[in-house]
């Protein structure tokens, strides 16, 4: 079976930039997402930049059977994961009380559970090839986070799952890191239903970057990474405040974000 990277949410932003990456360090990739098109076209810039022909796979991960579905056509294809980056995620802003139900259970399915499968379907090929897991959470790991409160505890899980299995899975050649991306200019804000401010503008990184200090974190086997300088005295100051001072704070600027009030 030929060792692969499968990329998952490959089809823009951080997935896309973190594919090419990979493809660019001689990688063999399988880009996964839901809109083929956008994989289809990917692939053949990877293709042109001279790296081997990425795998496209259009795959929802919110079914409950994608991963069983994932793993018979790699197997089909004669390729086993030897990394798995799990990027694909999205976000909702709003009151959790009026957001619809649906919607948020959807994203603790593509956030959370399916991750969390994919991160152990293929434990024994990873094993194999020595290779591991990139879990992409965010910054918002670190804090409770009113006006997103789904997704900021799905980030939270992304986190605290991923730091287990890195202390676990070390023993078997292992690795498992965990990259926290601050706010990157992608669609991601758009189907979250909000704009970057000026403030969040001082932690902007592209995904180009944040996809390469993701990959060079990857390789180098730690086990979290906060994407940027101005994002890591963030974390700090997340850390620093009790939640009783840091929630009406979180609470008033994303309802700054937001446009609520």
């Amino acid at each position: 079976m030929r060792p692969v990277t499968l990329v998952t949410g490959a089809s823009a932003g951080i997935g896309a930039a973190l594919a090419r990456v990979f493809a660019a360090h001689g990688h063999e990739v399988v880009l996964m997402a839901r809109r083929g098109d956008r994989l289809a076209a990917l692939a053949e810039e990877i293709v042109v930049a001279g790296h081997p022909r990425p795998i496209v796979l259009s795959v929802d991960l919110e079914r409950a059977d994608a991963v069983a579905a994932l793993a018979a056509e790699l197997e089909g294809r004669g390729v086993e994961p030897a990394i798995i980056v799990n990027n694909a995620g999205f976000g909702l802003m709003g009151r959790a009380a009026a957001l619809d139900r649906r919607e948020q259970l959807a994203m603790i399915d593509l956030n959370a559970r399916a991750l969390t499968e994919l991160s152990l379907a293929f434990l024994d090929s990873l094993a194999r090839h020595r290779g591991g897991i990139l879990n992409v959470a965010s910054v918002v790991a670190f804090a409770p986070g009113p006006w997103m409160a789904v997704y900021y505890a799905t980030k939270a899980y992304v986190l605290s799952f991923s730091q287990a299995l890195h202390a676990e899975l070390a023993d078997r050649g292992i690795r498992v890191t965990t990259l926290c991306p601050g706010p990157v200019p992608t669609e991601f804000q758009a189907r979250a239903g909000f704009h970057v401010d000026r403030a969040q503008n001082l932690l902007l990184l592209p995904a180009e970057r944040v996809a390469e200090i993701g990959y060079r974190a990857f390789m180098h086997g730690k086990r979290v990474v906060i994407a940027g300088a101005g994002n890591r005295i963030l974390v700090f100051l997340l850390r620093l405040l009790p939640n009783a001072l840091l929630l009406p704070l979180l609470d008033w600027g994303t309802r700054r974000v937001a446009g609520g009030s």
